[in-house]
C-alpha cells in the first residue's frame, strides 16, 4: 500500500501527516518546532506512541531528512519507495492558481514570487518543497493553495473600491484564506445530509486562532471574510479583523511609528481577543475570566457580534441559507459560543438541539428537526484534502 505525506511548512515549523492510500488512514504524524533556532523540538506520533527529541535543526532540508530517517528507524516505512506523493499547504496562490497544482520549476518560482502576498508563509512553504525535491527527487509533489477555492468569487465581491488600475498593476483584491478547510467541510456537510452540494447554500464558520467565514453556493465560494491578507474579517485571537484604514494612519502618529509593518504587526499579533480582553488570545481563558473581568465579557460579545454580522450579510447575499456549519478548534469544541451565535438567528427559525450541541463527537447536526436551517459541527481535515488533491492530480 502506497503512502502520501501532507506537509504544512512554515518559517519556524514543519508539520506533517503520513497517510496510507487509498484507505486514507493516518499512519504517523509529527512536527518540528523552533526550526532554524537553537534547541529545535522534533516530535513523532505513531501507533498511539509519541517520541520527542531536542537538538539544533538549522533548516528545512535537515528537518525533512530527519523526519524521513525517523520513519525508517521506527519501521513506519520500509524504504522511501513506499512514498508516492507529497502534498504541501501553500497560503498564497494569488490570481494564478485556481486549483491545486503539481509542482514544476515554474510553479515553485511562482510560489516564491507570490511571497509578497504571504511573507510569513510562502517562503517557508517553498523551502519545504525544495527540501523534499532534493531528498525524494522522483516523488511527485502537489501544492494546495489556501486561496484557490475563493477564485470562484465574482469581481463584485473580490474587488476593493480603489482605483481599478491598482488591481490591474498590483493585483490588489480580496484573496481570502482557509479555502482548503472550507472546501473540505462543505463537501462533508453535503455528504452527511445526503444532499447534492450543488443544490445547497452553506455558510462555513472556520473558528480557530485564525478565523474566517465563507459563503458557499453550489459548491463554490461566493464571498469570504478574510481579504487581501488573513488580517481582515471577523475579530480573531490576536488579529483585529476589519477596521477603518484611517485608524491605521492615526495610530501610527499616536504611537510614533515610522514603519507601517510595525502597525501591521500590532494588528496581527496584539489585537483581537487578546487586545480587547487584556487576558489571553485563547477563548477558554477569556470565558474563565468573564465574571471578574468586564473586558473578557466584552471580547466575547464583540467576537459573536462580528460573526453574526458576516453570517447575516451572507444570508442576504445568497438569498437564504440551507446549512450553517461550525469547524476548526473553537468551532468544533466550544458549544457555548455556538449557542450564542445560533440564538442570534432565532428570529428566522434557527433552533438549537441543546443535547446534540453540548455532547457528541465528530460530524453531527446540532439544530432541532424543526429548525429552518440545518446547523452542523463538521470537523475539518485539511491534510486529508491535501492528500486527495495529490491523488487527483498525480493519479
Amino acid at each position: 500500500m502506497s503512502k502520501v505525506i501532507a506537509v504544512n511548512s512554515g518559517s519556524s515549523t514543519l508539520k506533517w501527516k503520513l497517510y496510507s492510500v487509498p484507505d486514507e488512514t493516518v499512519i504517523a504524524s509529527g512536527m518540528v518546532d523552533r526550526l532554524g533556532l537553537s534547541d529545535s523540538i522534533f516530535k513523532v506520533k505513531y501507533n498511539g506512541e509519541k517520541t520527542s527529541e531536542t537538538g539544533d535543526i538549522p533548516d528545512h532540508k535537515t528537518a525533512v531528512t530527519k523526519m524521513l530517517k525517523k520513519l525508517l528507524e521506527l519501521n513506519i516505512i520500509k524504504d522511501y519507495s513506499e512514498i508516492t506523493g507529497v502534498g504541501h499547504r501553500v497560503v498564497a496562490g494569488g490570481n494564478i492558481f485556481k486549483d491545486s497544482a503539481v509542482v514544476t520549476p515554474k510553479v515553485l518560482q511562482q510560489i516564491k514570487d507570490l511571497a509578497e502576498f504571504a511573507p510569513l508563509h510562502n517562503p517557508g512553504q517553498a523551502y519545504g518543497i525544495e527540501a523534499f525535491q532534493e531528498i525524494l527527487p522522483d516523488v511527485p509533489q502537489v501544492a494546495v493553495f489556501d486561496t484557490s477555492f475563493h477564485q470562484t468569487m465574482d469581481p463584485v465581491n473580490y474587488l476593493y473600491s480603489v482605483p481599478y488600475e491598482y488591481y490591474e498593476k498590483y493585483g490588489v483584491r480580496k484573496f481570502g484564506a482557509h479555502g482548503t478547510s472550507h472546501r473540505f467541510v462543505s463537501a462533508r456537510a453535503a455528504e452527511f445530509l445526503g444532499k447534492p452540494l450543488e443544490d445547497l447554500k452553506l455558510i462555513s464558520l472556520h473558528l480557530g486562532s485564525g478565523a474566517s467565514i465563507d459563503a458557499i453556493k453550489g459548491g463554490k465560494s461566493v464571498d469570504t471574510s478574510m481579504g487581501f491578507t488573513p488580517l481582515a474579517g471577523i475579530t480573531m485571537s490576536t488579529r483585529s479583523g476589519d477596521l477603518d484604514p484611517s485608524l491605521f494612519a492615526y495610530l501610527m502618529k499616536k504611537l510614533k511609528l515610522s514603519d507601517p509593518q510595525d502597525m501591521v504587526d500590532i494588528l496581527n499579533e496584539k489585537s483581537g481577543l487578546l487586545g480587547i480582553s487584556g487576558v489571553s488570545p485563547d477563548m477558554r481563558d477569556i470565558i474563565a475570566t468573564k465574571d471578574e473581568n468586564k473586558r473578557s465579557q466584552l471580547a466575547i460579545d464583540i467576537f459573536v457580534n462580528r460573526i453574526v454580522k458576516y453570517v447575516g450579510s451572507y444570508i442576504a447575499l445568497m438569498n437564504g441559507v440551507d446549512v450553517i456549519l461550525f469547524t476548526a478548534g473553537m468551532g468544533e469544541a466550544n458549544s457555548w459560543i455556538r449557542e450564542l451565535i445560533m440564538k442570534q438567528f432565532a428570529y428566522m427559525g434557527v433552533k438549537e438541539d441543546k443535547d446534540a450541541n453540548e455532547s457528541g463527537k465528530g460530524i453531527r447536526k446540532i439544530s432541532s428537526d424543526d429548525s429552518s436551517v440545518d446547523v452542523l459541527v463538521v470537523p475539518t481535515d485539511e491534510e486529508l484534502m491535501i492528500v486527495r488533491d495529490v491523488l487527483r492530480l498525480t493519479k
